[in-house]
């Protein structure tokens, strides 16, 4: 059974997020929405708009089409400096602030 275009834009905006390390909040800040509209529209209680979907299409880099695709093609669309590093990974996961630029 193949998804819904919300559920393909929904994961996708999700994969980008973690393949990012951006959190909601961050995202709602380069949209210029609140976090929660954007917690809305994860959850489904709201849709993306097209313009919605372009704007995040935007702000990650990558074309439209791709983030309507869903989450393989939107995150494999991604330039490689978008992507959080595995050492900064490692080290999020150990509690312990990113301060050196090259870790990005």
């Amino acid at each position: 059974m193949s998804m819904s275009l919300d559920e393909r834009v929904r994961t996708a905006v999700a994969a980008l997020l973690h393949v990012t390390g951006e959190s909601q909040t961050e995202l709602a800040a380069a949209l210029g929405v609140s976090q929660a509209q954007v917690s809305r529209r994860q959850s489904g209680t709201a849709a993306w708009s097209l313009a919605d979907c372009d704007a995040v299409a935007a702000h990650y880099g990558i074309d439209a089409l791709d983030l309507l695709e869903g989450p393989t093609r939107a995150t494999e669309s991604l330039s490689p400096g978008r992507r959080r590093s595995r050492v900064r990974r490692a080290v999020a996961a150990r509690g312990v602030p990113v301060q050196e630029e090259g870790l990005r």
